[in-house]
């Protein structure tokens, strides 16, 4: 990997590290729904404007269908749900959980593309939800219905990233990356803007707010996907799939920092605890679905 690539590897760790801790400081002000839309919108718009000023055509009317699944399994429901889990759990807990996406990449890829699910990879998802348990103190002290919620609606996020994965090597082979991240997030965007009606911001946000929310979606969504897939096409997929394991100790440092969130010594062991089974997963052959879910923050 020449200076350059890790250059940028550890520039998209830091982005996609830091997407949870705007996640948290956004959803208790616009809500949920608002947050993740914002996101998926301007990010969508943003990359589309860029591509047809290139003169790069994105082909609506042939991979509109494609681009909605995409966008709904990798963008708009992953972001939808860790946007409401953001109201109670901490950023940090957040970026550790989403180290699990290549594990459900794995099962999906062993049902549906029938690659072998072997002792290996058993084990590494058992660590995996072990971790879990760790990091959101299931293992010891009490947890309210709020926290395991959002626990969950933070697993489920990342079985969808790892059944996104599967989507794309089964439908989505012939279409060129950036093609899937501009079309996926626009439509995924516009499709969840009907649920602003049920889920309004509750105050009109302000204009630093309305700022935040463009940084937000620009350098998390759309900075971030040009960097990831100039990682693959220089490094592969393989070499990018490490951002899974950097991103936690970002997401610890933007948490700490600005969100002056704690960071006990039970979550640094389900930290590892996770990131043991994440690396036992991918180790040795890479499932092309693991590799591909799991990778957004």
């Amino acid at each position: 990997m020449s200076p350059l690539d890790l250059c940028l590897l550890l520039c998209l760790s830091a982005i996609w590290g830091s997407s949870f801790m705007f996640m948290r400081y956004l959803a208790p002000i616009i809500g949920p729904v608002a947050t993740a839309d914002a996101r998926l919108f301007i990010a969508g718009l943003a990359l589309t404007a860029l591509l047809a000023l290139a003169g790069f055509a994105l082909k609506w009317k042939e991979r509109w269908k494609r681009y909605l699944v995409i966008g709904i399994l990798n963008s708009g429901l992953p972001f939808l749900l860790y946007s409401f889990a953001a109201l109670t759990l901490p950023s940090s807990v957040e970026v550790v959980i989403n180290a699990l996406s290549p594990s459900f990449g794995a099962v999906f890829a062993a049902i549906w593309l029938g690659e072998r699910l072997g002792p290996r990879k058993i084990a590494g998802m058992a660590l995996g939800v072990a971790g879990v348990a760790m990091v959101s103190g299931l293992g010891g002290a009490s947890v309210g219905a709020a926290s395991l919620c959002a626990v969950l609606a933070c697993v489920a996020a990342t079985a969808s990233y790892g059944l996104a994965g599967t989507y794309l090597k089964l439908r989505a082979k012939d279409i060129e990356p950036r093609a899937i991240a501009a079309g996926s997030q626009l439509l995924a965007g516009i499709v969840l803007m009907p649920a602003l009606a049920i889920s309004p911001p509750a105050l009109l946000p302000t204009g630093a707010t309305v700022l935040i929310v463009v940084v937000f979606a620009l350098f998390c969504s759309a900075l971030a996907y040009l960097i990831y897939y100039r990682l693959i096409a220089s490094v592969g997929p393989t070499k990018a799939l490490t951002v899974t394991f950097l991103m936690p100790a970002f997401g610890f440092v933007w948490g700490g920092l600005l969100l002056k969130e704690t960071i006990s010594p039970r979550m640094l062991a389900g930290t590892l605890v996770i990131l043991l089974g994440t690396l036992l997963v991918v180790a040795g052959k890479k499932s092309p679905a693991a590799v591909a879910g799991g990778l957004k923050g």
